[in-house]
């Protein structure tokens, strides 16, 4: 069983270009990843998949139940009635392989996001269709939640395509992915990290046959004027013009020369090397590398002269009715921490805790999991009254971000997630000593997620990322502090 998509075309009412441009793609049995930017076409290419959209040019077939779910979980799975009063094997096991409590299905709105989304996964299992699409299904879920959806995708028998951003997902689940960039997509065997290498080769020979290109347009380009000169030259000769009319040994060469056609060989080859230009010229248009920004942003920071910047005591901290106990802390001047834990655990209020427990003057850069509309706005404020080469340099770390410098201008348009890379752009700016990050993933693609553990990774000074990103916590930090359940609360291991 396989879906075929050939020649796929479709275009947004109202939008300038085409969101999916000449796709033809198989999906096989099993799990396909579909990766790529935000905005790149990955959501519409599920959704025609599916049948609900259908393309303006292209076929989708064969015709096969089909089923999408959404990335936005709130609203109630059409058949949650149904999966409420069903008791069959396949209800049965995936309440209990998701964790899902007898009443969920009954109070669905009172459900947090997490409960929510194994619900709807749920459903979406128990109905078992051909196909079944997946957009984001481990997005805003911690990590116990992440592992229970990744294990009964697993089981599922059918065509699978999973939208996502989410690394480790994608290496468990899929056997191929599907690489979507301006609505244009090319399927690379294997699961995320097998296929972005193979994307990786692809784009070093891509830029070795670009810079191959580019020299040989450049000596064709040096022969082809040398070519012209001549058959100027040789044009010249074949007029009689300052020739005297008395020299007949001359006029009798230059006859001869246009009847044996001797003359005009200059410009033939002039001509030929015309040709030759065009065809380079069409060769380096035609050699698309994907662009990708490398350099070090860090070059002006440097760690506090002060070795520790922080210690803390043992203590505990309130989560409403329940606590959380930390044991003794210290964060040094080149430490890198991972803060990882169950959704309501309380990270936020120990970075919080923690921020406000720092030594007057230390340079700290925070960025919040939801900045609030007044720090939305305060970033874009001070982005427009920059001097202009420190807001080139602020858009210059957007950009090596993964994002285009000029949707952050316009303002208005600004997604989350440019948002968070603004502010980290702009708190470069004031070179940092210290730098919190509270799951700054949240709403990134890829691409823009791998920029940031770079960056982040490279980072001279300390670092306190809270993540459920595994792949980022384990290259961008070497530090471990996790919360987990203890009783009457949660207790702070670090190691």
């Amino acid at each position: 069983m396989q879906l075929n998509l050939a020649n796929i075309a479709y275009t947004y009412p109202a939008a300038v270009e085409p969101a999916l441009r000449g796709v033809t793609t198989t999906f096989r049995q099993g799990w396909t990843g579909i990766v790529g930017d935000n905005g790149g076409g990955k959501t519409t290419l599920a959704l025609v998949a599916c049948g609900l959209l259908q393309p303006d040019a292209g076929t989708v077939s064969p015709q096969l139940v089909s089923l999408y779910c959404a990335q936005d979980a709130t609203e109630p799975p059409g058949n949650l009635e149904d999966f409420a009063f069903s008791y069959d094997g396949a209800a049965v096991r995936l309440r209990r392989e998701l964790g899902i409590e007898e009443d969920w299905s009954w109070r669905y709105d009172t459900l947090s996001g997490g409960q929510q989304k194994r619900l709807q996964v749920a459903c979406a299992l128990w109905a078992a269709p051909d196909v079944l699409a997946m957009d984001e299904p481990t997005n805003h879920v911690d990590a116990a939640t992440k592992r229970a959806i990744s294990a009964a995708l697993a089981r599922f028998g059918g065509i699978g395509i999973l939208v996502s951003h989410d690394r480790e997902l994608l290496d468990a689940l899929c056997t191929q992915c599907l690489f979507v960039s301006n609505g244009v997509a090319t399927v690379r065997p294997g699961g995320y990290t097998q296929a972005s290498s193979q994307a990786a080769l692809e784009r070093a020979s891509a830029i070795h046959a670009k810079e191959s290109a580019r020299k040989e347009k450049a000596r064709i380009e040096r022969e082809t004027q040398r070519r012209r000169e001549e058959a100027s030259r040789s044009a010249g000769k074949r007029s009689l013009r300052g020739v005297g009319k008395h020299d007949g040994d001359a006029r009798h060469k230059r006859r001869v020369a246009v009847v044996s056609g001797k003359d005009g060989q200059a410009g033939r080859l002039s001509s030929r090397m015309e040709g030759r230009l065009q065809a380079v010229g069409a060769k380096l248009a035609s050699i698309r590398v994907e662009k990708r920004y490398d350099s070090d942003v860090w070059l002006d920071v440097v760690p506090s002269r002060r070795k520790v910047l922080i210690r803390m005591e043992p203590q505990t901290l309130a989560l409403g009715d329940e606590t959380l106990t930390l044991p003794a802390l210290h964060i040094g001047n080149e430490d890198h921490i991972g803060l990882t834990g169950n959704n309501g655990s309380g990270k936020t209020t120990l970075v919080k805790h923690i921020v406000a427990s720092l030594p007057p003057g230390t340079r700290v850069l925070y960025i919040p999991q939801e900045p609030s509309e007044e720090q939305r706005n305060s970033a874009l404020a001070t982005l427009r009254d920059l001097p202009s080469e420190r807001r080139g340099r602020v858009l210059s770390i957007v950009a090596q971000l993964n994002s285009e410098p000029e949707r952050v201008l316009e303002g208005g348009v600004v997604s989350p997630g440019e948002m968070r890379k603004l502010m980290l752009a702009l708190g470069i700016l004031d070179e940092p000593e210290f730098i919190i990050m509270d799951e700054p993933t949240n709403h990134l693609d890829l691409g823009s997620t791998e920029a940031l553990e770079r960056l982040l990774a490279s980072y001279p000074g300390a670092l306190l990322l809270v993540s459920h990103d595994t792949v980022l916590v384990e290259t961008a930090t070497w530090i471990a502090w996790r919360i987990m359940r203890a009783e009457g609360g949660y207790d702070l291991l670090v190691w």
